[in-house]
């Protein structure tokens, strides 16, 4: 990984889009920050289309999407998205946030995959002990997710097994800097963001990679990692880097809101702004 600051001044001004996670990204202990707040609405006012993408369930991102000058939220690790029609303005006033939610898998899919969901999720609580559902559970609609590290702190041992049994029970699973996921379709982040660009924004986002930049700090940003051509770890990915294969080109100094608000002024300086 290089500094955020020897991204050539070329590539950042070509930049049109950002595609984030929410997690220790965006947030600081559990809640976004200021500036990382400011940051996001500073990249829409200076024309580019940001779009949060995570783990965390469709309900949980739900007011996420209402509030936040973002153009979309993708949930549950690309299984879903909520859009607003904000059309622009930010904050939303009182009306102006009616929210079109989608999914990549039909209900009857969905329902199916519900059923084996709870049955995995069983016996992980039942074989594994001191682990527990994320406390976000209730909202989850297309995968189940296990609490490692944001109310909970679970030994490597522990988060081991817990995948060893999804797997066992043919889920594909990831992790995110808090949870352990699980799900009986391969979501990932990659798919999702192609699946939301072409779906939502009418875009063909593998055609136009040298447009968009992504930007994480975990596990389950890998896939972005491997496939975007510009993306961006803040500071904090120290801490998962030992775990993975695909690491983003270039690293902020700042770590998790300040690292995010670092990576927008870079694309905002780079415009002009």
């Amino acid at each position: 990984m290089k500094p955020l600051a020897d991204w050539p001044l070329s590539e950042r001004r070509a930049i049109r889009g950002v595609f984030t996670d929410i997690d220790d990204t965006l947030t600081t202990h559990g809640a976004i920050t200021a500036d990382a707040l400011a940051a996001l609405a500073a990249l829409r006012a200076g024309g580019l289309t940001v779009v949060a993408i995570t783990g965390r369930p469709v309900g949980w991102a739900e007011p996420k999407a209402r509030e936040w000058p973002v153009h979309a939220v993708v949930a549950e690790n690309g299984s879903a998205a909520l859009i607003s029609n904000k059309k622009g303005r930010y904050p939303a006033s009182e009306g102006d946030c009616l929210l079109s939610k989608t999914y990549q898998l039909d209900a009857e899919t969905r329902a199916a995959h519900t059923v084996r969901l709870q049955r995995a999720a069983a016996r992980v609580l039942r074989e594994v002990p001191g682990v527990s559902l994320a406390r976000d559970a209730a909202g989850r609609e297309t995968d189940v997710a296990f609490d490692h590290a944001e109310f909970a702190a679970l030994a490597p041992a522990q988060i081991d097994a817990i995948e060893a049994v999804l797997r066992a029970e043919g889920l594909f699973t990831t992790r995110s800097s808090i949870h352990t996921h699980g799900a009986v379709a391969p979501f990932d982040k990659w798919s999702g963001a192609v699946w939301a660009a072409r779906t939502l924004l009418g875009r063909d986002l593998p055609a136009e990679l040298d447009r968009w930049v992504a930007v994480g700090d975990s596990g389950n940003d890998e896939a972005m990692f491997r496939h975007f051509r510009h993306s961006v770890g803040v500071a904090n990915i120290i801490h998962a880097a030992p775990r993975m294969q695909h690491l983003p080109r270039y690293v902020t100094v700042g770590a998790r809101g300040a690292g995010f608000a670092e990576l927008a002024q870079a694309l905002l300086a780079a415009r002009g702004h």
